[in-house]
């Protein structure tokens, strides 16, 4: 495929991407759109031009809060849809060559947050990552905890502190122990991020059905950029026994755009080997991970942006499917709109950690940043910005970035 819109080679919105967003411009309603090279095609005004035509797509999806509408019309339709778009993206003839007003710099719109999530599962899905921890607070002989190699560990998180790319994070208050004394109140002190990706259900299920792996793609919509901020002071006083609670229900990141599973096919890997053999439940067939490069960047104010990260989705031991196989397999229903996280991903050394508790082993190791800045963890009015893309073949589809500042607390 080749569009008449010009993009640039290293666009993460090429003709073979096709996400989906929440845009508004100049301060007007918002609505859906899809991003291509660097514009913003506004899918209510080119519906209106008819280019959905034939489409069993009501009107007023696309002129919406959220996207959940327009991924509750099932993937044939939305797979319509997308195909629809690349054809007249395509089409030298197609009207929306001929209406330019259907289209906005992406560097002239605003974007919001894609989804209303309606419950939010984090996993702990990187054997790296969970390794790395494991260490720094086990014995590293027994860094995994029994249980980890037969299931996808996860916990319900808190989605109604999921906010969007650029919205600003004050510092998190909360208690927490000193080495020596009794426990303090105050600010965060330990203030990290995750890189992570979260898929988005498309489609409901009911309440005591379980999604078996061989249908769990059936209800995956799309995946976007996640960062899961922790304060990692708070959490470590709190989490035993029950685990996360205030040390992450502060905020958390998702990217505005949605990429779909469709779009991603493409970019399927094998997984690492699973040992021991998983149950029967989770066993899945084909190559079932994604090759999707990623990247961290710390911005002080005023200062360099340094890339502190660089890791790769296609590590994770436990996969999509497996996810929600093992997250429905006891009954529990999923709807439109639920957002599951992959948990941090981290890489096979340093250079790809996937938080800074593993970059600077808690606090032990300083991060030296590009301007000579220093860091242990996130300090008042840095900026995190994580990014990702898939290339292969001459065929790239990018997810854009998620971005956050933290400002101070508030007291």
């Amino acid at each position: 495929m080749k569009s008449w819109i010009n993009i640039n080679e290293d666009s993460d919105f090429s003709i073979h991407n096709i996400p989906f967003g929440i845009f508004s411009v100049n301060g007007s309603g918002e609505r859906m759109g899809t991003a291509i090279g660097d514009k913003v095609l506004d899918l209510r005004a080119a519906n209106v031009l008819g280019i959905f035509e034939g489409i069993d797509v009501p009107a007023e999806v696309f002129d919406n809060k959220y996207i959940n509408d327009f991924m509750a019309l099932g993937k044939s339709i939305t797979n319509a849809v997308r195909e629809r778009i690349q054809a007249e993206l395509c089409d030298e003839s197609s009207v929306l060559k001929d209406n330019p007003n259907t289209f906005y710099e992406q560097s002239r719109v605003t974007m919001h947050l894609p989804v209303e999530v309606r419950d939010y599962t984090d996993f702990y899905s990187s054997i790296e990552h969970a390794t790395n921890v494991g260490i720094l607070f086990r014995d590293p002989e027994n860094a995994l905890l029994p249980n980890w190699k037969h299931l996808p560990v996860g916990y319900h998180g808190r989605a109604s502190s999921i906010i969007g790319s650029g919205q600003p994070i004050h510092r998190p208050v909360g208690q927490t122990k000193p080495p020596e004394g009794d426990p303090v109140f105050g600010p965060c002190r330990l203030l990290d991020f995750e890189l992570e990706m979260a898929f988005i259900i498309g489609r409901k299920s009911e309440l005591g059905n379980r999604i078996t792996i061989d249908k769990a793609k059936e209800y995956i919509f799309g995946m976007a950029l996640f960062n899961d901020w922790s304060a990692r002071d708070i959490q470590k006083w709190e989490y035993v026994p029950l685990g996360p609670f205030l040390g992450k229900s502060f905020a958390s990141s998702l990217a505005p755009w949605v990429v779909t599973m469709e779009a991603l096919d493409y970019f399927r890997v094998s997984g690492p080997v699973q040992e021991p053999k998983v149950l029967p439940y989770l066993a899945y067939e084909g190559s079932q991970n994604y090759d999707v490069n990623l990247e961290v960047t710390l911005f002080p104010d005023g200062g360099e942006e340094t890339v502190i990260s660089e890791s790769n989705y296609k590590f994770m031991y436990w996969n999509q499917l497996q996810q929600l196989a093992h997250h429905t397999v006891n009954g529990c229903n999923v709807n439109v709109g639920d957002l599951m996280a992959s948990g941090t991903i981290s890489g096979k050394d340093e250079h790809s950690y996937g938080s800074l508790l593993e970059i600077t082993q808690a606090g032990k190791k300083t991060l030296t940043l590009n301007g000579g800045e220093e860091r242990k963890f996130i300090q008042d009015n840095d900026s995190v910005t994580m990014r990702g893309y898939c290339e292969k073949d001459g065929r790239r589809v990018g997810f854009g970035e998620v971005t956050a500042k933290i400002l101070p607390a508030k007291l």
